[in-house]
C-alpha cells in the first residue's frame, strides 16, 4: 500500500518559515519524481514545486518567486519543502504527490500525479 505522509504544516506570522516533509512508504521512491501542490479555501489546487529523481531539476510554481526550495532524500524516502518569507496568501493545504516525471507534472498539472498524501495545513497569521 502506497503512502504518502506529510508533516510540519502549522500557524506561523507572516515572514516567518516552515519545513514540510514528505515520507514514502509502498513504492520505490527513487523512480518518482515528487511534487507539492496546495489548495486554499475555495480555490483550485495549486503546483507548488517539483523535483526529479535524482534531485538536481527542480521546478516552482511563478508566486513562489524564491521564497521555497524543494528537496529530497532518496536515502529516508523524504521530500521536502522549505518555505521562507510566508505570506498571509500562502495559508492552504499543502499536498505532497509523487509522478512519473517532472515533465508529466509540468505539463499537466495535478492530473499527472500517481500518488496524493492527505495534506498538511499551513497557517500564515498574526
Amino acid at each position: 500500500q502506497v503512502q504518502l505522509v506529510e508533516s510540519g504544516g502549522g500557524l506561523v506570522q507572516p515572514g516567518g518559515s516552515l519545513r514540510l516533509s514528505c515520507v514514502a512508504s509502498g513504492l520505490p521512491f527513487r523512480n518518482y519524481a515528487v511534487a507539492w501542490f496546495r489548495q486554499a479555501p475555495g480555490k483550485e489546487r495549486e503546483f507548488v514545486a517539483v523535483i526529479n529523481w535524482n534531485g538536481d531539476r527542480t521546478f516552482y510554481g511563478d508566486f513562489v518567486k524564491g521564497r521555497f526550495t524543494i528537496a529530497r532524500d532518496n536515502a529516508k524516502n523524504t521530500g521536502y519543502l522549505q518555505m521562507n518569507s510566508l505570506k498571509s496568501e500562502d495559508t492552504a493545504v499543502f499536498y505532497c504527490a509523487a509522478a512519473p516525471t517532472t515533465q508529466s507534472i509540468l505539463l499537466r498539472g495535478a492530473s499527472a500525479v500517481q500518488y496524493w498524501g492527505k495534506g498538511t495545513l499551513v497557517t500564515v497569521s498574526s
